[in-house]
């Protein structure tokens, strides 16, 4: 079943356009330009470490109307939008599915919350964004993916990083075929981090780089199983420093290492093709990407004389390196207006809901994974 897309209009005459700082953050009931077009009614629930910049976005972008700010300690809320906001807060979600001026609620509560929130959401007719990951369980996750589709609502995952102009460039290069096959795609995802108290750091932080690698895998290439080996060397009571391989079809592999406990902070992405490679460092913002025309390439026997047969058939090729020019651009900001437009046409978000169950799929998998000593679990999901 097709979303249906927003229809509310505004009354005849009406006009809106102002922009004032409150608490902090931008509150604007600016449209964008749509005839007609009023903002969308938002409510933001949760008001923790992820809540506050989507309250942030929402009150800056033209396309919404912040209506709500819900979270459990109302006074976290209230410090969230100010003193003298005229935005509503409150700690009773009921309160604001109740409110037929909000379309759509986004959720940054944790991932424990997800289904029992969402699910409310979307049976109060409410579009909803939910922060990564989906649910807490791929079971959850199906239900919520269903319930969307049956009642043409919206349900996109808050996976950030797909929305950086980094990453909507790699998309662009490996789908155009400019890297060739793909061989191999490595990240690395370390630092001094928080220790979670409710979650790995599987499920702390893969979501990002699994969220990445759905949304760049060119058509034809998806993960086929996972294995997955896990460490707690400081006694947290869950594994603290993971590695993640994945198989992937046309015999190639993902890599991921994530660690919590790194005096260092790395973020990088390393993608290999049977034509070119690409390197992505996150904490670079002068060069984040660099591409590289260097590699291996193997020559086919049929093509070689007799005695050449007998020698390796591998030959390196150096060549130069390029850095695309890349805006820089909140990617928040970009997971704002995704889910604006696709509430207001219909179409799916480029992280919909069965984005979110590809990666719980792996997630899970990984877990089983870990538990059996890194034995080799197959993924359920197909792209």
């Amino acid at each position: 079943m097709s979303m249906r897309p927003l229809m509310r209009m505004r009354p005849a005459g009406a006009t809106y356009g102002y922009a004032v700082r409150i608490g902090g953050i931008v509150e604007s009931s600016q449209d964008n330009g749509q005839a007609g077009a009023q903002p969308i009614g938002v409510a933001v629930v949760g008001a923790g470490y992820w809540g506050p910049l989507l309250v942030r976005n929402f009150a800056g972008c033209p396309e919404f109307r912040l209506r709500w700010v819900c979270d459990l300690a109302k006074s976290r809320a209230e410090a969230v939008v100010g003193a003298y906001s005229t935005i509503e807060t409150t700690s009773d979600l009921s309160a604001v599915l109740a409110d037929p001026q909000v379309d759509a609620v986004a959720i940054a509560t944790p991932a424990a919350t997800h289904f029992n929130l969402a699910s409310m959401s979307l049976q109060a007719g409410k579009h909803v964004l939910v922060e990564k990951p989906l649910a807490a369980t791929h079971a959850e996750g199906s239900e919520l993916v269903d319930r969307a589709e049956q009642s043409g609502l919206v349900l996109m995952c808050d996976h950030t990083f797909c929305h950086t102009p980094a990453v909507k460039k790699i998309r662009e290069i490996l789908h155009s075929g400019e890297l060739g096959d793909l061989h191999f795609f490595d990240s690395v995802r370390i630092n001094l981090g928080l220790v979670q108290r409710d979650i790995d750091v599987l499920w702390d932080l893969a979501p990002h780089d699994l969220s990445i690698l759905d949304s760049i895998l060119p058509p034809g290439i998806e993960p086929l199983a996972v294995t997955a080996h896990g460490a707690d060397p400081i006694g947290a009571g869950h594994a603290c420093v993971a590695f993640m391989t994945i198989e992937l079809t046309g015999h190639a592999i993902a890599h991921l290492h994530m660690n919590w406990l790194s005096p260092t902070k790395v973020r990088t992405t390393l993608i290999g093709g049977s034509k070119k490679a690409l390197l992505w460092d996150d904490l670079n913002p002068i060069q984040r990407l660099t591409l590289f025309d260097r590699g291996v390439d193997l020559a086919d026997p049929e093509d070689m004389p007799e005695q050449a047969r007998r020698d390796a058939f591998v030959s390196y090729r150096t060549g130069n390196a390029f850095s695309p020019a890349l805006p820089e651009r909140e990617a928040l900001r970009g997971v704002v207006e995704e889910f604006a437009a696709c509430i207001r046409t219909g179409r799916a978000p480029l992280t919909d809901g069965r984005a979110g169950l590809r990666v719980l799929d792996i997630l899970e998998a990984a877990s089983r994974s870990m538990s059996f000593h890194g034995a080799t679990v197959g993924l359920r999901s197909s792209r």
